[in-house]
């Protein structure tokens, strides 16, 4: 397995709380990806997040797009955002890693932290936007990529910040073609999310949108099911800040479950969309599941997924899954589209539905895992990208 570009161990001096950043790889000189924050994050889980957006980055490239992939990285502080002390964490992680941030590190919300959260800490701390590094980049210059970024963040559609929908958006249209795949109708189909934060929330509403039955959704305080379908519009209403739904407003054929039930549920599709390493060994016995979509980074373990494909379950892998808003936050600010509402989804429609459906094609005309169709896929865009823009660096190089 090839080492990492750079990685970096952080210790909190008020806290003792470690933070992390790995950059697995860089792309004329910079590297992109989230930063989260959960207790228990490690090193070896940043460092597979990493690998992952070095993926992410090139399956999803188009020939003639402005945006040219950046390389992967990943940031993580061990610390529950729930925490009193998390904010403050967070502002002494990012002091720390305001060099690789204003000039290698571009990064933004992951799991357990919000755009404007990080927004607001990182101003607070002098770093101008937390994803400065690539704006460099950019061809007519930063600031005109930082008002198209402002201009898309400041839309709100259907009370939800687009910035917000366009994650859940993508997972939903892959989602809609491993049906179409397996041919399976979509209004027949019963789904089961768990998570229901930004990704989740968008995931259940755009899923249940096309027609399809959301029979499950679990967040941190436990599984809410109704075999009938849940209303996602109301209990999207209804959350807190943390993706947490409020009980008292569930409906009176909604059932109550434990957290670790939604597995269990007899389903179509399951969508891990919030903690990584969801899916074990243990757990394959009791998916019912035809087709699993990684809405979450690394949320099946490898022997998991194995065995889920022995099975005949297709898996979805998470760097095709949840490459939307990766992916739509670069066509923005490079201008490969329109600020818009319409041409922001249209985009992840005419891109997402055919990777799936080319990474499903060749897995199944290959012997291969959906994994292993799309990082061949994603291997062969980045040798294309490599010839034409040499300034990629692996390894030992040092950054032009």
């Amino acid at each position: 397995m090839s080492t990492s570009y750079l990685e970096v161990t952080w210790t909190d001096d008020e806290t003792g709380m470690k933070g992390f950043v790995v950059i697995d790889r860089l792309s004329r000189g910079v590297a992109g990806g989230g930063l989260r924050m959960r207790k228990g994050c490690t090193l070896d889980e940043v460092r597979d997040l990493a690998r992952g957006m070095t993926l992410k980055e090139t399956v999803v490239y188009t020939e003639g797009d402005r945006y040219i992939p950046l390389g992967g990285a990943k940031g993580g502080i061990d610390c529950d955002p729930y925490d009193p002390r998390a904010r403050g964490v967070l502002a002494r992680w990012a002091r720390a890693m305001k060099p690789l941030i204003e000039t290698h590190f571009a990064t933004g919300e992951d799991f357990g932290v919000r755009q404007e959260f990080i927004d607001e800490v990182f101003a607070e701390e002098g770093i101008e936007n937390s994803a400065m590094a690539g704006y460099r980049l950019v061809p007519d210059g930063p600031d005109a990529a930082r008002a198209r970024q402002d201009e898309a963040f400041g839309l709100v559609v259907d009370g939800v910040g687009l910035g917000e929908l366009v994650g859940g958006y993508g997972v939903a249209e892959c989602t809609l073609a491993a049906l179409e795949h397996r041919g399976m109708d979509v209004e027949s189909a019963r789904v089961v999310v768990q998570g229901f934060g930004s990704m989740g929330g968008a995931t259940a509403r755009y899923i249940a949108r096309a027609g399809a039955r959301v029979v499950g959704i679990a967040d941190r305080e436990g599984l809410v099911h109704n075999p009938d379908g849940l209303d996602v519009e109301t209990l999207l209403l209804t959350r807190d800040g943390f993706g947490v739904i409020d009980r008292t407003r569930l409906a009176p054929g909604d059932v109550q479950l434990l957290r670790e039930d939604w597995l269990k549920v007899d389903a179509d599709v399951l969508v891990p969309a919030a903690m990584s390493y969801v899916i074990t060994p243990d757990d394959v016995e009791h998916i019912t599941a035809s087709i699993v979509v990684e809405a979450a980074n690394v949320a099946t373990l490898v022997d998991a997924e194995d065995w889920l494909r022995r099975r005949g379950v297709i898996v979805v892998p998470d760097f095709v899954a949840n490459v939307g808003t990766n992916a739509w936050w670069w066509w923005v600010v490079f201008g490969d589209i329109a600020p818009t509402a319409d041409a922001s989804f249209a985009k992840l429609s005419s891109v997402l539905r055919p990777l799936t459906r080319r990474v499903l094609e060749r897995a199944d005309a290959e012997g291969l895992s959906p994994r292993e169709a799309a990082t061949s896929i994603s291997h062969e865009v980045r040798a294309d990208v490599d010839a034409h823009h040499p300034r990629t660096v692996r390894g030992t190089a040092v950054p032009a």
